[in-house]
């Protein structure tokens, strides 16, 4: 692991997210932080969080360019900011259009850009999702960095808008001084994350194709900021996956979280899940999900361990502790 040698200062996009937060909490304990600017798109006033001396909270629509313009090149420039990590992605799988993909991506488009012209900012580190990877039943269960992404035209816009935000970064590495780490993150198994398999296990029984029990890897927040805060410390560069500690069946998952499990026709999965959203509000979409229900899929986090010093070591605290615990990844070779 290449550690850089000065004291960053660290520019948090996404902080009013609950994975945002845990990050700015992490980063004010840190002595090697020099100061954090936590940037969230509620009113400053509210933030949680309060340390004078090294937080500066600003409200900022990263939709809007302007505004983005004027938080790199007026509060980052004045605060001499060296790095700038973004977790912001829309939650909602429901929630499409213009103003998602402003969201997703452009805001990922025009920060690069910014930061490619900053006199202080030098790194980028964007997180990702493993939901940018395809599965299916010809490929490998342990998925590398290399492996196919999901690039479906059909697929909804929540899984195009992540592909397309971290294909452009990925474009970007080497093209300039600005140093980009993509992080693609396993599920985090939290609220206010976007998770869809937290709002899949928020039913009291969750239906699952008949005659699958596909391998699941969850992350905690622990384990994805300790994942961020170890990129940001980092010279190294590229896409690296980032596991979770716990890997086990979808039908353990179901156990362990409390609720019932019952097999169902595949078939009827989607129009179930459909019908729920309308009844519910709930934003589960089996659609999207279906392929990650039938076949295993597992981030190799081999890279992440071998240049970032990153190894998943905050398990799930389950609800249900009685079930058997969860188990570990499979051996990376």
């Amino acid at each position: 692991m290449s550690q850089q040698s000065t004291t960053n200062r660290v520019l948090v996009v996404g902080a009013g997210a609950p994975l945002g937060e845990a990050l700015v909490r992490r980063l004010l304990a840190d002595p090697a932080v020099g100061h954090v600017v936590a940037a969230t798109g509620y009113p400053a006033d509210t933030f949680p969080i309060e340390a004078p001396d090294k937080l500066t909270v600003c409200s900022v629509d990263i939709t809007r360019n302007r505004q983005l313009h004027h938080l790199l090149f007026d509060t980052a420039k004045h605060l001499r900011i060296t790095t700038v990590v973004h977790t912001a992605m829309h939650l909602s799988a429901t929630d499409e259009g213009p103003r998602v993909h402003a969201y997703n991506v452009e805001s990922v488009r025009n920060l690069m850009d910014h930061c490619e012209r900053h006199p202080t900012i030098n790194r980028l580190v964007l997180r990702s999702a493993s939901a940018v990877y395809q599965v299916q039943r010809d490929l490998p269960v342990l998925i590398g960095e290399e492996h196919p992404l999901n690039m479906a035209g059909s697929a909804p816009q929540w899984v195009r808008d992540r592909i397309e935000a971290d294909v452009s970064a990925c474009t970007r590495m080497g093209m300039g001084r600005l140093r980009i780490t993509v992080l693609r993150m396993a599920e985090v198994l939290a609220t206010g994350t976007g998770s869809q398999l937290f709002d899949y296990l928020e039913s009291p029984v969750c239906f699952q194709p008949a005659g699958f029990d596909p391998m699941i890897n969850v992350l905690t927040i622990d384990d994805a900021v300790e994942a961020m805060s170890r990129s940001i410390h980092c010279a190294e560069q590229g896409v690296f996956n980032i596991p979770g500690a716990d890997t086990l069946p979808l039908s353990e998952v179901i156990l362990q979280w409390g609720r019932l499990g019952l097999p169902a026709i595949d078939s009827v999965l989607t129009p179930l899940y459909r019908l729920r959203r309308r009844l519910t509000g709930h934003d589960f979409r089996y659609g999207m999900n279906r392929r990650w229900f039938i076949y295993s899929g597992v981030l190799d986090g081999r890279r992440a361990r071998e240049a970032l010093g990153y190894l998943p070591s905050h398990p799930i605290d389950w609800p249900v502790p009685n079930i058997p615990a969860s188990r570990e990844a499979p051996p990376v070779i």
